[in-house]
């Protein structure tokens, strides 16, 4: 018996390749990689109108991003961050020498609680690290208002908050610096690639330096600085996806609406609020359940799923923040998610119903089976067999009381 086609969790949004041919003959023709070349300009340029902020310095990836936007703002001693975001927020902060400070996050927009940062405010603490988790903005007035009061910095993650705005502003305006993301997964990507927005081109002087291991000119360092420079490939293609960013956009808010209008009236199942306009899937990972010792991952290998194992926390758009008490930050994930959902699904209508049609019966015995505390459920879907386990918070360490069962659709690669 011939196994099926593999269903992945997410595939990166890549333009039509013959229209990044042209690209790619210019930078052969130009012999220019690297070092802030011709389409490194044009693309800084493009990004700052297309986002509306003033400035832009790009990077190699999100990660050594963040790494120098702290290293930028000098931040030392206790950083007050959220426990729930992928690796590489804590990891920066570790890189720099400084001591992350976990406080919870809030139920609805799953981004760090202001109303918890104070009680973690010590004479160490130097600055906030704050994640807009799924695009959703955190309180950004809140947290400026305490900075301001304890005289802190705040740097926020926004890895997943490309072109999300508040109210008539950039989101990415607020706070001292905001660090993008363009990995693969996310809905704007360049192969590799992150940035950082600065709001005065003073700062942005000093990340450029900073990012090209110091230097100031051809033999003059002024800083311990690192290689997070990003390639001209790298850059073109981004001067590229800009003039789909649009059509990307849609086809996830058409994504989003077709789970939570699968999912509506689901018992055991609640979707994050939609949030402001324009947000919706704006990362491509799928929903996970909580990783470590303390917990079971649910195994979907044998039914041909294919996710990428590095990824340690959410996408996001379902999942119950379950009200849990209060005896640490919900580190590992909010009750209920309990697998990856694909969102690189087909978009033919008779696909659709095909799916959707088994889903809202199995997604209701998935529900019961796990609040019944058996140690498995089985369901035919699509031809796939899913195996969902309940599994364990690590924080709080008591068993999801609600389980997901994703619509899985047969995706063509």
């Amino acid at each position: 018996m011939s196994q099926p086609p593999p269903i992945y969790v997410t595939q990166p949004y890549l333009p039509p390749l013959d229209e990044f041919i042209p690209y790619l003959r210019e930078i052969w023709d130009k012999k220019i990689l690297t070092n802030a070349g011709p389409f490194h300009a044009r693309f800084e340029k493009a990004l700052c109108e297309y986002l509306e902020v003033e400035h832009v310095a790009l990077f190699a990836n999100g990660t050594i991003g963040l790494v120098t936007a702290l290293q930028a703002l000098r931040v030392t001693g206790e950083v007050i961050t959220t426990p729930y975001s992928f690796v590489a927020t804590a990891h920066s902060l570790l890189w720099n020498g400084n001591k992350p400070v976990f406080v919870d996050i809030e139920p609805h927009s799953l981004t760090l609680d202001a109303a918890k940062i104070e009680a973690a405010i010590t004479s160490e603490t130097t600055a906030i690290l704050a994640v807009h988790c799924y695009g959703h903005p955190c309180d950004v007035d809140a947290i400026q208002k305490i900075a301001d009061n304890y005289n802190l910095r705040v740097i926020y993650d926004a890895a997943h908050a490309f072109g999300v705005r508040h109210g008539s502003d950039s989101l990415l305006t607020h706070g001292d610096l905001s660090v993008l993301s363009f990995h693969a997964t996310k809905v704007f990507n360049t192969f590799e690639g992150g940035a950082i927005v600065c709001p005065t081109a003073k700062i942005k002087l000093r990340i450029d330096q900073l990012k090209n291991f110091g230097f100031v000119d051809e033999t003059t360092v002024v800083a311990a600085g690192i290689n997070g420079k990003m390639a001209e490939v790298n850059a073109a293609l981004g001067l590229l996806q800009l003039k789909h960013i649009h059509h990307a956009l849609a086809r996830r808010e058409a994504i989003d609406a077709r789970y939570r209008g699968a999912l509506r009236g689901v018992a055991g199942i609640r979707c994050i609020d939609a949030g402001p306009p324009g947000v919706f899937l704006r990362v491509g990972h799928g929903l996970s359940g909580p990783l470590g010792e303390a917990g079971e991952h649910a195994d979907v290998a044998a039914a041909g799923v294919i996710r990428p194992r590095h990824e340690a926390l959410l996408c996001g758009l379902l999942g119950d923040a379950h009200a849990a008490a209060d005896v640490g930050p919900r580190r590992s994930c909010p009750s209920g998610l309990v697998d990856r959902v694909p969102v690189e699904v087909e978009t033919d209508e008779g696909r659709r119903r095909e799916g959707f049609g088994q889903f809202d019966g199995a997604a209701a015995v998935a529900a019961t089976d796990v609040a019944n505390d058996h140690s498995f459920f089985e369901s035919q879907l699509l031809g796939h067999v899913l195996e969902l386990r309940p599994l364990r918070e690590l924080a709080i360490h008591h068993q999801i009381e609600h389980a997901l069962l994703a619509v899985h659709e047969q995706f063509h690669p």
